[in-house]
């Protein structure tokens, strides 16, 4: 478990952060520029030091004002990754990666410099000097002499911010695999929803300094109370599946959960794989009797649970496709006219239809640790 309670005064901004993190999987500290996300991975890596408080990380306690205890960084075992890579420009891409490795932890855990090299796809690249990498590859680069450093836990300080949207693609599989492959905790810093939806475990949502939300993604980005923290516009549901089938004559895959089955542009990975799906408001569609002569193909037959106060011409509703043993939770936004044509309500049934076209590779992203629903 890692465990932290600090304050921490900068000028006119104060943090009061109290949050525990399971010590595996990905932790993702969410919020808008200047709410803290960076001034508490920077106080785990010692890089500065709060006011007061305490940190534990595995049961050992690298800060704790009352008691005078404050590890220097080099004594933490913590990985760094910065927003820009950092690597030393007089150096290949060999050499940087050694200057992780060539510190004194030949005696503990940790992946050798092969299994790094393989996991990143940078084989070919250690001859090179930074000069000659895009930005992609000097973050795979920044990220492989991290993980040489032999860290308990790694931090990721907003690493795809620098780059653009190929780039960002890019990196992601990667990421994706050290979180499946090397089961080393992550606490990972970012604004970016699309990046949350498909690496985090547990999502720590900030606001002001201070611990706004934490809980699984799923219930997070549902609820109602957290959207102007987590993006009005980009509100939605996000639900666990599990893939079940392809189609091959038309490249599509169907994703299985309690409700019935999605259909999603074809995923390239094994049957039974959990992924999370996110599906955003202003892409479902509802109906009060299920539609013929579509080309919409997931139509979901469900009920209104809860409207959501008007703003302006639109009004959000919470529908439940789920069974009744294990209902799912979907939102969607309409028009207040549509809802009073529609006379919607709670307890009112409806469809909910979802364009299949509407959820591309940045709408999910694999789970581990879960049990998705199986319909």
């Amino acid at each position: 478990m890692i465990e932290i309670a600090i304050e921490k005064r900068l000028a006119d901004f104060t943090l009061d952060a109290r949050l525990e993190a399971p010590d595996s999987g990905i932790t993702a500290l969410f919020g808008r520029s200047g709410v803290g996300k960076t001034t508490i991975i920077n106080a785990l890596a010692g890089l500065i030091r709060p006011d007061r408080g305490r940190i534990v990380l595995g049961g050992d306690t690298i800060f704790d004002s009352a008691r005078g205890i404050n590890l220097p960084p080099e004594r933490r075992r913590l990985g760094y990754v910065f927003q820009e890579g950092r690597l030393f420009p007089h150096y290949t891409v060999r050499g940087n990666l050694l200057y992780g490795a060539n510190r004194d932890r030949r005696g503990e855990d940790g992946p050798s410099f092969d299994a790094v090299v393989d996991l990143l796809g940078i084989k070919s690249l250690l001859e090179r000097r930074p000069a000659d990498l895009s930005g992609g590859e000097k973050q795979r680069v920044a990220i492989g002499r991290a993980l040489l450093a032999r860290p308990r836990l790694l931090l990721m300080d907003e690493p795809l911010a620098s780059l653009d949207a190929p780039r960002k693609g890019e990196i992601l599989p990667f990421i994706e695999r050290l979180r499946d492959e090397l089961k080393l905790p992550v606490f990972y810093v970012s604004h970016e929803m699309e990046e949350i939806i498909r690496l985090a475990d547990l999502l720590v949502i900030l606001d002001a300094g201070k611990v706004a939300a934490s809980g699984s993604v799923e219930e997070l980005t549902s609820r109602l109370d957290l959207w102007p923290l987590t993006g009005r516009y980009e509100a939605g549901s996000v639900i666990r599946t599990v893939l079940r089938g392809h189609d091959t004559t038309f490249g599509l895959s169907e994703l299985a959960f309690s409700g019935g089955r999605l259909r999603v542009a074809r995923v390239a990975l094994p049957l039974g794989t959990p992924i999370r799906v996110r599906i955003r408001a202003r892409d479902v569609v509802l109906a009060t009797e299920r539609p013929a002569h579509l080309s919409i193909r997931n139509t979901f037959a469900g009920k209104v649970v809860e409207l959501a106060p008007p703003r302006g011409p639109l009004v959000d509703l919470k529908l439940d496709i789920g069974t009744d043993t294990e209902p799912v939770m979907l939102w969607a936004r309409i028009t207040q006219r549509a809802l009073q044509e529609l006379q919607l309500a709670p307890g009112k049934p409806v469809v909910a239809l979802v364009k299949t076209v509407a959820l591309d590779r940045h709408s999910w992203g694999r789970y581990e640790n879960g049990e998705a629903e199986t319909a």
